[in-house]
C-alpha cells in the first residue's frame, strides 16, 4: 500500500515539472541542428563510392605520401577524429587521418561502454536551470538513437536499475528518470518503469535487500567502444579516406598567406613509427582531434596558447559475470564522495566504474589500488552480504583520461561539462575538444562545418546521420545461426563474430582453421574461456593491427576482460601475427615483452602482483599454517623448502594425471613472487593467506595442490583451468 501511495504521489508531484520540460523539449526542437533531415535521405545523399576492398596500411601510407594536397587532414584516431574523417570524406572532401598509436588506443577504448545522454547532466540542467546542459543532454539522446541504428551489431539498449532505499527518494528519482524519457521524445529506447522490492530482487537477485524500498529501471545504450571506433575508421577508409595508424605528427607545416604574409598551417611533418621514415602531408585544413593531447598539438601551432583541456582520470574494473544479471545494469547515483558508479554486464563479464579525479596527461595511464578499492567498496554497499566482493575477483582494471573542457569557475572536474568546443587559431588550425563518446558524430559535423567555412572548402552538408558503419549491412539478430550452419562454428563463437564484425563475420569464418574435431568443425579458440578464435588474428592484421597490444586490447577485448587470459593467449597471437607480418624472432620477442608490459602496467596486472609480494603479510591461524605446511610437504618430498615443476609432475604422475610442462610453468609462475623458477614455502603461505582474505581468487596452484591432496588415492581428474578468479 505504501509503495502504491508513493508512486501516486510521485505522479502528482512530477506532473508540473514534466509538463515544463516537455514544453522546453518541444521549444528546443527548432534549434535541433539536424532539422527535419531524414536518416535514410542523409545516407542516400552520399555520392562518394564505397570500396569493397579495404586498402592495406602500405597502400594508405603510399596515398599519404603521393597525394599532392588533401582538403582535410585529421590528427587523432579516436572516435572524434575518425568521425571527422568520415564526415569529411562523405562530403566529397579529399581526406587524410594520422594516428601516432593505434585507432582507439586512448580514451575511446577505455570508456564505461555506455551510449547515453547523461542522467546526471539532466539533473544539473534542471537544478541549475542550465539550458546549455539541457541542450547537451538532448543532443546526446539524439545521437544515442542514431548510433544504435547505424551499428546495431556493436550496440544495443540496456536496462539500468536504480535501487531506492528511502521512501522519499522514490518520487525524486522517478521524476528525474521520467524527464529523461521525455527529453528523448520519440527516440526514447523504452519507457522507464518502477519496480517493487520483490520485483527488483527478481531482476537483480544479488542486490542488498535490507531497507530496499523498490527500484526504477530506465534504458540507455551499450556498445563495444574500441570496435565501434574501428568501424568508424574502416568506414571512412572504404569511402576513400587515407588513414594510417602508427604515424606520428612531428610538427606543423606553415606557409605565408598571399597578400597578408600571415603564417598559415598547410600540413604536417610526420613519421611512420613502424619504419622510422619521415614525410610531409600537405592539406588545406588541419584538424586537431587528439583528445587529452589537444593542447600539445595546439602548442605546435603557438607555444604561448593557453591550455583549454583539463584531463580527468576514470578507472574501471572488470569482475566475473556472476556479479550482475546477464541483461540488467545498476546505477549508484550518489557514492560516498558524490560520484556516480555504474555496475554493468559487458561481454559476459561485469564492468564497474568510474572514478573521476584530476590527472596528468599520459599515453599510458595506470589504474591505482586506491581507485580499485573505492569502486569495490561502492559495489559492496549495493550487493547482498551473501555476495563476498573480493579484491581477487578483479579480472582487469584500466584508467582512461577524459578530455574535459576547462571551466575556470569550477572547483573540481566533476562539475565540468562535457560540452565540446571548436576553436580556430590565427594560423587556421581547427581544434575540436571536449565532448563525450556518444556525441562524436555531432562533434565531427560541427568541426567539419567550421573547417569548410574557415578554409572556404567546396563541400555540402553532413551526410553521416543514418549512415551505416562497416558491418551493419547484412547483419541481423539471427545471423549467427547461418555461421553455425554454414561453417560449423560453435554457437558462442558464432554469436561473438556476428556481434563484433556484423555482416563481415563471414569473412572471418571463411579463414577459420579446421579443428580436427567432430564439433566444432572450424574455429580454434585462443583461450578456452573466451570465444575469440585464431582467424581473428589474421583478420585483425587486415584491419590495420600492427602490434600484439592492438590484438589483445582492441581487435579482441581480451586484455579488458581478463589479463591472465590475455597473457595466456599472447604466444599464439605473436606467432600468428609474426607469420602474417614477417616478423623476425627478435621482433616477436619484443612484441611479447611489450604486450606483457601493457598488461602489467595499464591493465591492472601490476596491482595484482602487488597483492602477493615478498613482504605480504601472513595472517593465518596456527592450525591453518600446519595444514598448509603438510600440503606443501606432500609435494616437497626432499624437504628442500621449495617446489619446482618436477615436484608437481611427480605428484601428478602418482595419480595418473598429465599436464603439459608449459602449463605447469604458467601455474607456478603465477605464485613465484621472486621469479626464481620455484615456489618456496613462504610464498605458498602468503598465497593461502591472500586467498583467505579475498585478495586473490582462482589460483590454479592452490586448486591443484588441494585437489591432489584430496584425491591422491582416488585417481580423479585435477582441474587446471582458471576458476574465474582474477587480479
Amino acid at each position: 500500500m505504501a509503495f502504491r501511495k508513493a508512486v501516486k504521489g510521485t505522479a502528482l508531484i512530477g506532473g508540473g515539472a514534466i509538463a515544463t520540460v516537455f514544453g522546453l523539449s518541444q521549444f528546443s526542437q527548432y534549434r535541433n541542428k539536424h532539422g527535419t533531415l531524414v536518416r535514410v535521405e542523409a545516407a542516400e545523399a552520399v555520392t562518394v563510392p564505397f570500396q569493397n576492398h579495404l586498402p592495406s596500411r602500405e597502400e594508405q601510407i603510399s596515398a599519404l605520401k603521393t597525394t599532392g594536397e588533401f582538403d582535410i587532414l585529421v590528427i587523432g584516431g579516436g572516435a572524434t577524429g575518425c568521425g571527422c574523417a568520415l564526415d569529411a570524406v562523405t562530403r566529397g572532401l579529399k581526406t587524410a587521418l594520422l594516428e601516432r598509436d593505434d585507432f582507439s588506443s586512448g580514451t575511446s577504448s577505455r570508456s564505461t561502454k555506455l551510449i547515453h545522454g547523461g542522467v546526471r547532466y539532466l539533473q544539473k540542467a534542471i537544478m541549475k536551470l542550465d539550458f546549455e546542459q539541457y541542450r547537451m543532454v538532448k543532443e546526446a539522446l539524439e545521437e544515442r538513437a542514431n548510433l544504435l541504428e547505424i551499428a546495431p551489431h556493436l550496440s544495443a539498449p540496456l536496462p539500468i536499475m536504480l535501487p531506492v532505499y528511502k521512501w522519499w527518494q522514490l518520487p525524486y528519482y522517478w521524476l528525474g528518470i521520467k524527464l529523461y524519457d521525455i527529453v528523448a521524445g520519440s527516440q526514447c529506447l523504452k519507457s522507464s518503469y518502477v519496480l517493487s522490492k520483490s520485483r527488483a530482487l527478481e531482476h537483480f537477485p544479488m542486490l542488498r535487500k535490507d531497507k530496499l524500498v523498490g527500484a526504477i529501471v530506465y534504458y540507455d545504450g551499450q556498445h563495444n567502444d574500441a570496435r565501434m571506433n574501428l568501424a568508424i575508421a574502416l568506414t571512412a577508409a572504404r569511402y576513400g579516406a587515407a588513414i594510417a595508424n602508427y604515424t606520428e605528427v612531428l610538427r606543423l607545416l606553415k606557409t605565408p598567406e598571399p597578400g597578408s604574409g600571415r603564417q598559415r598551417v598547410c600540413g604536417v611533418r610526420c613519421r611512420d613509427v613502424l619504419t622510422g621514415q619521415e614525410f610531409d602531408v600537405k592539406a588545406k585544413c588541419v584538424i586537431n582531434a587528439t583528445g587529452p593531447f589537444t593542447d600539445s598539438v595546439r602548442k605546435m601551432d603557438d607555444q604561448e596558447v593557453p591550455n583549454i583541456c583539463q584531463p580527468s582520470a576514470g578507472v574501471h574494473i572488470v569482475m566475473p559475470g556472476y556479479y550482475s544479471p546477464d541483461n540488467m545494469g545498476l546505477l549508484d547515483p550518489a557514492t560516498s564522495d558524490g560520484r556516480v558508479i555504474f555496475f554493468l554486464p559487458w561481454e559476459k563479464m561485469t564492468i564497474a566504474g568510474t572514478t573521476d579525479s584530476p590527472t596528468d596527461v599520459t599515453a599510458h595511464p595506470i589504474p591505482t589500488e586506491e581507485d580499485i578499492n573505492f569502486i569495490l567498496n561502492e559495489v559492496r554497499n549495493y550487493l547482498s552480504s551473501d555476495v563476498a566482493v573480493r579484491r581477487g575477483d578483479v579480472l582487469a582494471a584500466w584508467s582512461g583520461i577524459r578530455p574535459l573542457v576547462t571551466d575556470p569557475h569550477s572547483k573540481d572536474t566533476q562539475s565540468i561539462s562535457r560540452n565540446h568546443v571548436v576553436a580556430i587559431s590565427d594560423s587556421g588550425l581547427v581544434t575540436i575538444a571536449g565532448g563525450k563518446w556518444t556525441t562524436y558524430r555531432a562533434m565531427a559535423q560541427d568541426t567539419i562545418n567550421a573547417a569548410v567555412q574557415a578554409h572556404d572548402l567546396k563541400a555540402g552538408s553532413s551526410k553521416t546521420l543514418g549512415l551505416q558503419l562497416q558491418g551493419a549491412e547484412g547483419w541481423s539478430p539471427t545471423l549467427y545461426i547461418r555461421l553455425v550452419q554454414d561453417y560449423g562454428l560453435e554457437s558462442e563463437v558464432a554469436q561473438h563474430l556476428a556481434s563484433t564484425y556484423g555482416g563481415k563475420a563471414f569473412e572471418v569464418a571463411k579463414i577459420a582453421q579446421v579443428t580436427g574435431k567432430r564439433w566444432p568443425i572450424v574455429g580454434k579458440r585462443l583461450v578456452s574461456e573466451f570465444p575469440y578464435i585464431e582467424a581473428e588474428v589474421v583478420y585483425g592484421v587486415k584491419e590495420y593491427a600492427r602490434t600484439a597490444v592492438d590484438m589483445i586490447s582492441r581487435r579482441t577485448r581480451l586484455a579488458f576482460l581478463n589479463v591472465q587470459a590475455a597473457e595466456e593467449a599472447l604466444p599464439r597471437i605473436v606467432d600468428i601475427m609474426g607469420k602474417e607480418l614477417n616478423w623476425s624472432e627478435q621482433r616477436k620477442k619484443e612484441e611479447f615483452e611489450a604486450a606483457k608490459r601493457f598488461l602489467y602496467y595499464e591493465m591492472g596486472y601490476k596491482v595484482k602482483s602487488d597483492q602477493l609480494t615478498d613482504s605480504s603479510e601472513i595472517s593465518l591461524k596456527p592450525s591453518d599454517i600446519e595444514r598448509y605446511k603438510k600440503r606443501f610437504r606432500m609435494f616437497d618430498k626432499d624437504k628442500k623448502g621449495f617446489i619446482t615443476i618436477v615436484d608437481v609432475q611427480r605428484v601428478l604422475e602418482s595419480v595418473n594425471v598429465q599436464i603439459a610442462e608449459n602449463t605447469l610453468h604458467d601455474i607456478l609462475n603465477e605464485v613465484d613472487v621472486n621469479k626464481n623458477g620455484q615456489v618456496e614455502l613462504i610464498e605458498f603461505l602468503q598465497l593461502m593467506s591472500a586467498i583467505q582474505k579475498g585478495h586473490i581468487s582462482g589460483s590454479r596452484l592452490a586448486v591443484l595442490m588441494k585437489t591432489a591432496e584430496e584425491n591422491l588415492h582416488q585417481r580423479t581428474v585435477i582441474p587446471v583451468d582458471r576458476s574465474g578468479g582474477g587480479l
